[in-house]
């Protein structure tokens, strides 16, 4: 028999990859919000990954927590996320995969584009992932995450910003408001060179982030997490000393 696969965090998008895996016969370990990562882990001390599909804003008190005997098993897959989430706890080399597709409590997954990953567990990503007709793109190195992380970062923080002030889907905001669009992603990418420490190619990531909105162009901007995520946003600004003046102009107007 396989070993286990542990999935902390069984929401929309954790129950996908637990359904990946089952039908590759791997059993699932189902850890939730009130269990011990410890006692688990004393049950459970050889799974073949730990799929860590918490929610941003719980990630970093999760790994924290994450036993000594998975901390080679990591994968990760939350939005927002670079090398310094993990880096700070010590994790050298997590897979991590950049999820593009969507999955809501009634739905089944819709896919954007494929779902770039990287690590030892790629490939078993692909297969899991794969065997439910959502495709993954196996990376090469660090360098190719990181484009991908950080696009996915331009992708979800320019549309849920910008769309707290044009509202629509991504198609609309780029055609119908793209000064909008541009300038908020700029904001963005000035956030992302400082949480990186590099100089990005901005063309490639725009490029990229077009490629996404052709992949689902009917995709609402606004969700849920929008004005969290200009919150959040706006702190780091804060912290960097960066002007942002397009995310404190959505942030006045929308008295926040």
């Amino acid at each position: 028999m396989n070993s286990p696969v542990v999935v902390i965090g069984v929401g929309e998008i954790g129950s996908v990859f637990a359904r990946g895996f089952m039908r590759l016969g791997y059993p699932i370990v189902p850890v939730t919000r009130d269990m011990d990562l410890g006692i688990v882990a004393e049950e459970v001390q050889e799974p073949e990954a730990v799929i860590v599909a918490v929610a941003e804003k719980d990630l970093h008190a999760t790994l924290a927590d994450i036993p000594d005997v998975w901390r080679e098993r990591v994968v990760l897959l939350q939005n927002e996320l670079l090398p310094r989430d993990w880096q700070q706890f010590g994790l050298g080399n997590p897979t991590v995969i950049s999820v593009w597709f969507e999955k809501k409590k009634g739905m089944d997954s819709k896919v954007v584009i494929a779902s770039p990953a990287y690590g030892e567990f790629a490939s078993l990503l692909n297969d899991a992932l794969g065997s439910l007709g959502i495709p993954v793109r196996e990376l090469a190195d660090d360098n190719e995450l990181l484009f991908e992380l950080v696009l996915k970062n331009l992708y979800i923080l320019t549309t849920n910003i910008a769309g707290l002030e044009s509202g629509g889907n991504v198609r609309e905001l780029w055609l119908e408001h793209n000064d909008l669009a541009c300038a908020v992603a700029g904001d963005v990418l000035d956030i992302q060179e400082h949480l990186t420490g590099q100089e990005l190619n901005r063309t490639a990531l725009i490029e990229g982030m077009l490629r996404a909105f052709d992949g689902d162009p009917e995709h609402g901007c606004m969700g849920r997490s929008a004005p969290a995520r200009l919150e959040r946003a706006l702190s780091i600004a804060d912290e960097a000393k960066l002007e942002v003046p397009n995310l404190r102009r959505i942030s006045k107007a929308k008295g926040s």
